[in-house]
């Protein structure tokens, strides 16, 4: 295989709350809808793509920025025969929090969505650009690489708008019983789990259920379970577990099960995800007890 189509993943353990991911040639690259825990932003260096993020769509191209808020189903898809390339950040949402809070936008511990899911803004693609240069550097100490991200991600405040969210959320809002089902397919998701669990867990019927969680989320909920069952295993990869205790504490019937849907979301195997995952950075340390269920969507 072209090891430019083959992609990269950056994480740093004295920067837990950071990761990143880039590919050179990915032409051969596809897809499926996801979602991920974290708030996304890549950017594109070289040639097309489809980038669907909700019901919108975007024909991007190199120098576009695209974002995804946590819980975003999307996908991004190469077009034609040029080699697409690009440079991805994936950030805890907790401590993208506290960054918005420290520039003043808000109070409180929930980080507040952005309104953009595409931009074209010339500082936002060369700060990224940057910051992925300096995050992936050879010489650069943790120091170095901590304060290129929080310039970075404090000045992009400065570029994109976050959307006016409400100060409260009844539980008696028309979307609440949906959340709830989308609350207990995340803190469940290791389980097997069944509609009449998940329907009695949100107080709908199983019809309502299927038809109103794939319109509000852009997934079914089994769609979905697996979706944070593969977020799940991204985390215990990420400290250090080999991929078979993975695949079982995630709620996989076995690897191989696991192996085909993680290629499926991720655009690359286990393997590849977990032995690229400290290729800049100091080595995993020994795994401990597996992480709790990935957070739930807001």
């Amino acid at each position: 295989m072209n090891s430019r189509a083959i992609p990269t993943f950056w994480h740093d353990p004295a920067l837990p709350w950071l990761e990143a991911r880039a590919i050179d040639d990915g032409r051969a690259v596809r897809y499926g809808k996801h979602a991920h825990d974290t708030f996304s932003i890549g950017l594109v260096t070289g040639g097309e793509s489809i980038y669907v993020n909700g019901k919108s769509r975007e024909h991007v191209r190199a120098g576009a920025v695209v974002l995804m808020n946590p819980g975003d189903v999307h996908a991004c898809n190469p077009l034609g025969d040029t080699p697409w390339a690009y440079r991805m950040f994936y950030v805890d949402s907790r401590w993208l929090a506290g960054v918005q809070r420290d520039v003043g936008l808000h109070r409180h511990d929930d980080l507040q969505p952005y309104v953009a899911i595409v931009s074209h803004a010339p500082a936002l693609s060369a700060g990224l650009a940057a910051l992925y240069a300096t995050c992936t550097g050879r010489h650069a100490d943790p120091l170095a690489k901590q304060q290129a991200a929080v310039a970075f991600f404090t000045g992009m405040h400065d570029v994109l708008q976050p959307a006016v969210q409400p100060t409260s959320t009844p539980r008696n809002e028309p979307g609440a019983p949906l959340r709830r089902a989308a609350e207990y397919i995340a803190d469940n998701c290791m389980h097997a789990l069944t509609l009449d669990d998940i329907c009695a867990a949100a107080g709908l019927s199983p019809s309502y259920l299927i038809r109103a969680f794939k319109a509000r989320y852009g997934m079914t909920p089994h769609a979905w379970l697996v979706n944070r069952r593969i977020e799940y295993c991204r985390g215990l990869l990420k400290r250090g577990h080999p991929i078979a205790d993975a695949a079982l504490l995630a709620g996989f019937a076995d690897q191989a099960h696991m192996q085909r849907t993680f290629k499926q979301h991720v655009a690359a195997t286990p393997g590849q995800y977990r032995s690229r995952q400290y290729a800049a950075s100091a080595p995993p340390a020994t795994p401990h007890s597996p992480p709790a269920a990935p957070p739930s969507p807001g």
